[in-house]
Formats: C-alpha cells, sequence, structure tokens
C-alpha cells in the first residue's frame, strides 16, 4: 500500500458534495425547515382507532393509516408497553419485545388449552417443513432438546434423593422404600 499523498483534483467526481450549495441531498436532509416538510401531496386525514395502538417514542404523531394483527393484552401487552417506553435505539426495547412475542406464544397455547383444544406444537413450528429440507437441523434440534431435557430430570431427581436422604428423613426413606415380604 502506498502512503504517496494522492492529488484529489485529478480524481473524476471527487468532492462532487463540498459545495454546499450544489449539494444534491439538500432536500432529503433539511425537509424539517421547509413549510410542506418534503410532502407534495395534502395528507389524507388521521385514521380513528378503537384499539390500543402503541407508538415509539421517536415519533410525534401516527403515520395516516394504523392497524394491529394483534392488540397488546396479557403479560406480552404489559412487555410490550413498557418495551414502547423506551428509545428504539436502545437493545432493551428490541429485546423486550421479542420476549413479548415469545409470551405471547405461550398465552396463545394456553387460551388454547383453556378452549379445549391440544395445539399441534411440532405442525405449528413447522417440523414437516424441516424434516424436508433440514433433517440435520432438525435432529440436532430435537438431540438437543432431549438431552436438555434429561439432564434436567437426572438434577431435580438426584437432588430430591440427596434431601430424602439426609439424616432427619429416615422416616421418608422408609416410607419410600419398597417393602418385603417375608
Amino acid at each position: 500500500m502506498s502512503k504517496n499523498l494522492v492529488d484529489t483534483s485529478t480524481i473524476r467526481g471527487w468532492g462532487a458534495d463540498a459545495n454546499s450549495d450544489n449539494d444534491p441531498t439538500f432536500p432529503i436532509r433539511h425537509r424539517e425547515s421547509l413549510e410542506t416538510r418534503g410532502l407534495t401531496w395534502p395528507r389524507p386525514a388521521q385514521q380513528n382507532s378503537d384499539i390500543e395502538i402503541l407508538q415509539s417514542i421517536e415519533h410525534n404523531r401516527r403515520p395516516a393509516v394504523i392497524g394491529t394483527s394483534t392488540p397488546p393484552s396479557g403479560i406480552s401487552g404489559m412487555i410490550r408497553r413498557y418495551a414502547f417506553r423506551r428509545s428504539e435505539s436502545d437493545w432493551l426495547h428490541w429485546l423486550l419485545l421479542m420476549g413479548a412475542d415469545r409470551m405471547n406464544v405461550v398465552e396463545g397455547v394456553i387460551e388454547d388449552l383453556g378452549k379445549g383444544h391440544v395445539p399441534n406444537i411440532p405442525a405449528e413450528m413447522g417440523a414437516r417443513a424441516e424434516w424436508k429440507h433440514n433433517k440435520k437441523g432438525l435432529v440436532t434440534k430435537v438431540a438437543v432438546v432431549a438431552g436438555l431435557t434429561t439432564a434436567t430430570i437426572l438434577v431435580f431427581r438426584a437432588r430430591r434423593f440427596k434431601d430424602q436422604a439426609k439424616p432427619g428423613n429416615a422416616d421418608m426413606l422408609a416410607l419410600s422404600a419398597p417393602e418385603t415380604f417375608s
């Protein structure tokens, strides 16, 4: 790599935006000072909403047309409301929204079970498509979930057995031990 200085006047197009009077991005950069704010059409009337619409703190007004497929409700709605009190540039805002999405899934499963409908979770998660297009990934996921489930069960059983084996729990051991008949 050369450390020699380059004469930029010999490079075609270099410094094209250096002259602020000939700045091609001027209308885009400085719209807020203009009366029309860059609009070349009349703003449509604001749509009325009968449901709660969450709005970023960075915007002073809603767009003319608004809507939501899932109005905030339950625990996920509380998480979303809290997230929208934070700036969009804050990573916690986005983490809270992702967490609210996951909580909404759990709430949906609980709602389905409450209505007497047992959801087919593998089908809803796309297990058939995953098996068709990504067998190795699906097998890996199933193995990881099975391993974590087995490890969790073993830890809880070991902890319960350890609690029962304490000296003060001799009567618990006698109750849990199988009886032998002679």
